[in-house]
């Protein structure tokens, strides 16, 4: 068993997220977050094996997975999902079969005609995704299969994301923790080395509250700004301020049914805050 599942185990009932998700896999190797439903998706299924990898754990039938995500990639398929299933097949061991699939990735990306997602689709944060979030989620799935985008390429990504620059951050009217880290990520991803943002530790918030929110210096805190925060301050080699009251914030979010939601009021479990809540949970413990 994984030593990540022993130690998340002092901070949340892991075993209980671990039943949440196996509980909602499905014949077809996909997975739903809404137990009784046969609608497997993408999205459910790329964060089950996102949780998985994160606990060190082996994948159950893992070969039903793989060969739903292939049969998942389709011209029709929204971009964010295709860079996810891309990414979830190199994880499962299935790079091959991910490097394959890729080039339909240019049929709806190609940053070199300053196409940045044709036919958007479905979004991880925004209802419809923007293309800054499928540069993002390109640049993310490219790097874990390991092709590389040109010369011509990475010169034209690095224009279109900088135009998102925005003071210390990076948003569209004022800069968010979402958009600041999904710049960042991807610079550095393509080797770029931009300069640290100070956006993250604006965002923090101890005392009472714990988490991190979307922009300074505000209430209240969320889940995704609080992942994307993290990921953020690991990106640039930061440690959080108060670790012990981002772990509580998280602790507060787990439903009985096992699943984490996003806020501190109520809201339904569903695999993406579950699989965040876990990732901020390992990233702190490394501080106390």
């Amino acid at each position: 068993m994984g030593s990540k599942l022993y130690r998340l185990r002092r901070y949340v009932n892991v075993d209980a997220a671990l039943r949440y998700v196996e509980e909602r896999r499905h014949e077809d190797g996909g997975y739903c977050f809404v137990s009784v439903l046969n609608d497997t998706n993408v999205n459910d299924t790329y964060y089950a094996i996102k949780i998985y990898k994160l606990l060190d754990l082996e994948f159950p039938e893992k070969e039903k997975t793989i060969e739903f995500l292939v049969s998942a990639i389709q011209p029709q398929t929204a971009v964010v999902a295709i860079a996810m299933a891309l990414e979830g097949l190199a994880l499962l061991g299935a790079k091959d079969m991910a490097r394959e699939k890729s080039e339909i990735v240019f049929t709806k990306y190609n940053p070199a005609e300053g196409k940045f997602a044709v036919g958007l689709g479905g979004s991880e944060e925004f209802g419809t995704a923007t293309p800054l979030e499928a540069t993002y989620w390109v640049t993310k799935a490219f790097n874990q299969i390991g092709l590389k985008f040109n010369p011509d390429e990475k010169d034209a990504i690095r224009e279109f994301v900088m135009k998102f620059r925005n003071g210390n951050g990076y948003g569209v009217k004022r800069p968010t923790t979402t958009m600041t880290y999904q710049v960042l990520f991807t610079l550095y991803t393509l080797g770029y080395r931009p300069p640290k943002s100070p956006h993250f530790r604006n965002c923090e918030l101890c005392g009472d509250w714990g988490g991190f929110t979307e922009v300074p210096y505000s209430l209240p805190p969320y889940l995704e700004p609080t992942f994307y925060a993290t990921r953020g301050l690991e990106l640039q080699n930061e440690t959080p301020t108060c670790p012990r009251r981002h772990v509580w914030f998280i602790r507060q979010l787990q439903n009985p049914n096992g699943g984490f939601r996003r806020s501190l009021e109520l809201g339904i479990s569903n695999f993406q805050n579950t699989y965040r809540a876990l990732a901020v949970l390992d990233f702190m413990d490394r501080f106390l």
